[in-house]
């Protein structure tokens, strides 16, 4: 990444090699766009339209909810929980999981799939494990898939499928609690106040994307500037495909170029003289 044939560095990842690509290009001005790891959340409060958030809940497992824009966390006002629980089970429990060809006879159509399976069976592995542990450690488990609902053709390894899982109120000492799953898991955490609500849309420091649900406009208005994502949508998600707006995140989810559309070829290309682009440096080499 040092090296003077290396213009830009665009990487995608987790915190921990994130942090050390920063390292590697931030003190040589050369251009970056570091996208790391970020608890995006989806908060509910003072809010009524069950039916159009039951609408939405499949399209959140897309890919498996292995994208940097999936919403893995919902923070949940409490008194609202059992409706919220009335919208998002029925959803959760129709997602379809398997083998697009695990048909039942060779003239039907091919099942319609909510997602396939995880980038490896080593992936799988550690975010069961993760459920487990923090199961263990007292989160209350709301809901887990079975491999018996799953698709699958004769013989086929499944071990890099994972079932939907949810979690309410994942321990602090978990990953779930504070880290991006990259998987088919999604954690509610309850909250009492406005204060808590956004406490808890926060606790990674950082993410691309945040939605908040309420009825009131005012109040989404006034609280959604305290959430620490670069997006955030009203009762709908956000998407780094909105391709013409600036892209980037806020905190320890991101570096470098805020980038969108074509504004990630001009990230990376030299502007016309004393045009200030997104992206560059070394102007803004350390936007975040």
């Amino acid at each position: 990444m040092r090296s003077p044939a290396i213009g830009c560095v665009s990487f995608v990842g987790g915190r921990d090699t994130g942090a050390a690509v920063a390292t590697a290009v931030a003190d040589l001005g050369k251009r970056h766009i570091l996208e790391q790891e970020g608890l995006n959340t989806w908060g509910v409060w003072n809010y009524s339209d069950w039916d159009a958030l039951t609408a939405v809940i499949p399209k959140l497992f897309d890919y498996g909810k292995q994208r940097c824009t999936a919403y893995p966390r919902f923070v949940v006002q409490r008194d609202l929980f059992d409706r919220f629980l009335g919208a998002y089970l029925p959803a959760v429990r129709g997602l379809r999981v398997g083998h697009p060809l695990a048909v039942e006879r060779p003239d039907a159509p091919h099942p319609e799939l909510d997602f396939g399976p995880l980038i490896n069976a080593a992936k799988a592995k550690e975010l069961r494990d993760q459920v487990t542990e923090a199961v263990d450690r007292g989160a209350i488990p709301l809901h887990r898939g079975s491999a018996a609902d799953a698709r699958f053709l004769p013989g086929q390894d499944t071990s890099a499928y994972v079932q939907p899982v949810t979690l309410l109120n994942p321990p602090p000492s978990s990953p779930l609690h504070h880290a991006e799953p990259f998987g088919p898991v999604d954690t509610i955490v309850l909250v009492d106040t406005e204060a808590e609500l956004l406490a808890a849309m926060n606790a990674s420091n950082g993410a691309l994307v945040a939605t908040l649900s309420t009825d009131d406009r005012a109040t989404f208005d006034r609280l959604a500037p305290h959430i620490r994502a670069f997006k955030t949508g009203h009762g709908r998600p956000r998407s780094r495909g909105d391709r013409d707006e600036l892209f980037g995140g806020f905190g320890a989810s991101w570096r470098g170029a805020f980038v969108g559309g074509e504004l990630l070829v001009r990230a990376v290309t030299q502007g016309p003289a004393g045009e200030r682009l997104p992206g560059n440096f070394p102007d803004y080499h350390l936007m975040a």
